[in-house]
């Protein structure tokens, strides 16, 4: 008798999927110029929290991976991975990654009362719920040293490089004891100098902070180290949405640039360069999709297909920035242009939840392949 075979990948973007598209770009396009980014990041404060009402709320993209029953779309992570496209395409300022796909997935691993009636909120737009964890923390790597719970839930300790903390309303804070949940007003948040101003990132110093326990220290462990797989799959379709600017914006900036009163895109030289990033952005959107499909279906190869895509598409996103600003030559290095975004989304993205070389690692073990 023979074992049932597993359903088939589907790399195709659903009817549904492409509508969700059509919306969050649409939104994107109407409230999230490069200009106005600029501006926000020189102000000082780079979240817009009016976007990112209209987009977690109205559009409900918040709660694409919450159940139903819990207040959330009851969607999958393919639908998840069509916003991040979106939102990388537009270099979007919005706490996405962090609150609607790593907290909410930690959350959804908590499986307690106190873990659901908290999800309801951040699922509907209403608050922003931010993992205070590391943004390089990868899947597979150890998990940091957890914050002391002197009792009571009295929580005191350090955690660097928290992205997203400032515009946080809740932060899951891994202690000792387990995952508690802890007003981002009772922690001190210390912003500091990041390279994408649009992912900022802060220190979180808990002194005593009141933390209501949502896990016990196992079931904490293993909903966070699920949420850092969900992360780094749907990271990948970030990635490509950097790179599908990076060439399309490259693509038409060549075919209006004249030099020698020709078009810079009828150089045989510039056709091969382009050439060659249109396949790594289509073979990168292959993983990318993979991923999404893999983790939606909750297919047993996950893990392996995760590590492909972050392998794959964390590089082909910086070289997608970097052809970009190279071959906008002098514009391409301005303030003004919004070229240095993308690149600074695609370096800071290349280290977030596990480097390429990391990922290469999990390929390795989980293929039985010897290491180099």
């Amino acid at each position: 008798m023979t074992a049932p075979s597993a359903a088939p990948l589907d790399l195709l973007y659903s009817e549904a999927e492409e509508e969700l598209r059509t919306a969050v770009r649409s939104l994107l396009a109407d409230r999230c110029d490069a200009a106005g980014i600029l501006a926000r990041i020189e102000g000082g404060r780079p979240h817009d929290p009016e976007l990112w009402r209209i987009l977690a709320a109205d559009i409900g993209a918040a709660g694409l991976l919450v159940p139903e029953k819990l207040g959330g779309q009851g969607a999958s992570h393919r639908e998840a991975a069509v916003v991040l496209e979106e939102l990388g395409r537009a270099a979007a300022p919005v706490p996405y990654l962090t609150s609607a796909v790593l907290a909410t997935e930690i959350l959804l691993g908590c499986d307690s009362t106190r873990a659901a009636d908290l999800l309801r909120e951040p699922a509907a737009g209403r608050r922003i719920c931010v993992p205070a964890l590391p943004l390089t923390l990868a899947p597979g790597a150890p998990l940091p040293q957890p914050v002391h719970d002197s009792g009571d839930g009295a929580l005191s300790g350090t955690v660097t490089s928290v992205a997203d903390a400032v515009a946080a309303d809740v932060l899951l804070v891994l202690a000792d004891t387990g995952l508690h949940a802890v007003p981002a007003a009772d922690a001190r948040i210390t912003p500091v100098v990041a390279l994408d101003l649009t992912r900022p990132l802060a220190t979180v110093t808990l002194d005593g902070a009141a933390g209501t326990l949502l896990a016990d220290p196992a079931t904490a462990r293993a909903a966070i180290a699920g949420a850092l797989l969900s992360g780094a799959g749907l990271l990948a379709s970030e990635q490509l949405g950097i790179a599908e600017w990076c060439l399309t914006e490259t693509v038409a900036h060549l075919r209006t640039r004249h030099q020698f009163n020709r078009p810079l895109g009828s150089f045989q030289a510039l056709k091969h360069r382009l050439a060659r990033l249109w396949l790594d952005v289509a073979s990168a959107r292959a993983a990318a999709r993979a991923a999404a499909d893999a983790l939606a279906t909750g297919a047993a190869d996950a893990p392996l297909t995760v590590a492909v895509a972050q392998a794959y598409c964390s590089g082909v996103a910086v070289r997608a920035a970097e052809e970009c600003v190279q071959l906008h030559g002098g514009i391409g290095m301005t303030w003004e242009h919004p070229a240095h975004l993308y690149l600074k989304r695609a370096k800071s993205d290349s280290l977030a939840l596990g480097t390429a070389g990391h990922h290469r690692g999990l390929v390795a073990d989980f293929a039985e392949l010897p290491a180099p």
